[in-house]
C-alpha cells in the first residue's frame, strides 16, 4: 500500500467561476475545469433520485469515492437546506491525499451555495483530520464519516450505501480505483437498489463495472461531455437509461481487452 503523500495542488477558476484544485501528484484537475459546480450537480445530484429523497426527507446513506475537496458534501447540505429537509444523511467519504485547512479556506464555493456559510465546514474537517474513520457531526441529522487512508483499508462496518458518487482521478492517472475489484468492494458496501453515477464514460470503466456483475447504462455528461456512467447492483433504478451489453462488456474485461 502507498502512503498518502503531501498534498500538491494550485486553484484554478473554471468557467463558472467556482474553484477546482490542479494536482500536480496527478496532474489533473479535481473538477471540470468548464465548471466545478455545474458538473458535480449534474453528475451527482441530477442523475439520480438523491434529490427526491432529500426533498421528500427521506433517510439517504451516501458512499463517495474521492473527498477531494469537499464541494459534493457542500451541495448535498445546500440542496437539504433549500429544501429544509428532515432526512437523516450518512455521507462515507474516503480521502488519501486531504488537502491543507489553509486551501480549503481559500475554495470560493460559498459564493456558489445558496446557504454560503456552509463553507466554513471545509476548513473544521481538514483541520481535524487523522489518519483513519473520523466523525463529524454536521447537523442534527447530517453525519460526515470521512477516511483518511487508502480505499483498501477502507472497512466500514454494515455500510449499505443508497447513493455512490465515483469521484476518483480519471482512469488514466489514478487506474486502481476503476478495476473490476474496486466495483466488486464497492457493490458489497451498497444495498440492492444503489445507484452509482460518475463523470467517467471510459469503456474500460463500464467493463469493470460490468465484470462485477453491475447493471451499466450511459447517459448525457456534464459540460460538453457526450456520456457519463450510471450503474445499479439492479435493473430498476436504471430504466429509464440506455442500457449497455453487460454480458460483452463483461467478457472483453476479463479477456484484457482494454488493458
Amino acid at each position: 500500500m502507498s502512503e498518502p503523500k503531501k498534498e500538491q495542488s494550485k486553484l484554478v477558476a473554471t468557467r463558472d467561476g467556482s474553484h477546482t484544485l490542479y494536482s500536480s501528484q496527478f496532474d489533473q484537475h479535481y473538477h471540470n475545469p468548464n465548471g466545478a459546480v455545474a458538473e458535480s450537480k449534474h453528475v451527482f445530484f441530477e442523475q439520480s433520485q438523491l434529490l427526491d429523497d432529500i426533498q421528500n426527507s427521506n433517510p439517504a446513506t451516501i458512499l463517495e469515492v474521492g473527498f477531494g475537496t469537499g464541494l459534493n458534501l457542500l451541495l448535498l447540505m445546500d440542496y437539504y437546506l433549500d429544501f429544509n429537509s428532515n432526512s437523516t444523511v450518512d455521507f462515507y467519504s474516503i480521502e488519501g491525499f486531504p488537502i491543507s485547512p489553509q486551501t480549503a479556506e481559500n475554495l470560493n464555493y460559498g459564493q456558489h451555495l445558496n446557504h454560503p456559510e456552509l463553507i466554513n465546514h471545509l476548513a473544521k474537517i481538514f483541520n481535524g483530520l487523522s489518519n483513519g474513520m473520523n466523525k463529524f457531526s454536521l447537523t442534527p441529522n447530517i453525519t460526515l464519516h470521512l477516511f483518511h487512508g487508502m480505499f483498501e483499508d477502507f472497512s466500514p462496518d454494515n455500510l449499505q450505501a443508497d447513493y455512490i458518487f465515483h469521484d476518483a482521478f480519471s482512469p488514466d492517472v489514478n487506474p486502481e480505483l476503476w478495476t473490476g475489484d474496486t466495483f466488486k468492494r464497492l457493490a458489497g458496501f451498497s444495498h440492492d437498489e444503489a445507484m452509482l453515477t460518475t463523470y467517467c464514460a471510459a469503456s474500460k470503466a463500464q467493463g469493470a463495472m460490468a465484470w462485477a456483475r453491475w447493471k451499466v447504462a450511459k447517459t448525457q455528461g456534464a459540460l460538453g461531455k457526450r456520456e457519463m456512467i450510471v450503474a445499479s447492483p439492479s435493473e430498476e433504478p436504471l430504466s429509464n437509461f440506455e442500457r449497455i451489453n453487460e454480458e460483452h462488456y463483461a467478457n472483453r474485461y476479463g479477456e484484457g481487452d482494454f488493458d
